[in-house]
């Protein structure tokens, strides 16, 4: 080894460093491992068939645990009700709620202020207006 290379704060000795293409970590995270929302996700995707009276349906595991949800709480089942109501009430707000969003008075100031520089900047004019 050669005296000219000082070793200390990171500069380790050139003996232990990693060669090249060899991982300091070989037990690392499993290539191709998936995670529990891309399993669930994948899960609820596969497709079964079902067969409502004599006509057999191709669906979504989740379209058909849906069915079954909503059989059951039509049926009387006080707790599959429940559920739906809870899925009802989700789902209305996440469809919603992006719409009913508006500005605030602050943010509908700065807009138009905005838009004002951006108007009199089209026309050639300097400063505020109004």
């Amino acid at each position: 080894m050669s005296n000219s290379y000082e070793v200390g704060y990171k500069k380790p000795p050139k003996d232990g460093r990693f060669r090249k293409g060899v991982s300091g970590n070989r037990k690392g995270r499993p290539k191709g491992k998936r995670n529990f929302a891309t399993l669930l996700k994948q899960t609820l995707e596969e497709t079964i068939t079902v067969s409502e009276g004599r006509v057999r349906k191709t669906v979504t595991k989740l379209e058909a645990a849906l069915k079954q949800l909503v059989d059951k709480a039509a049926s009387g089942d006080l707790v599959a009700a429940r559920q739906l109501i809870t899925l009802v009430r989700s789902a209305e707000q996440t469809a919603v709620e992006p719409r009913s969003k508006q500005l605030s008075d602050v943010d509908f100031k700065i807009v138009r202020r905005a838009l004002q520089r951006l108007g009199s900047s089209a026309d050639g004019e300097t400063g505020d207006a109004q």
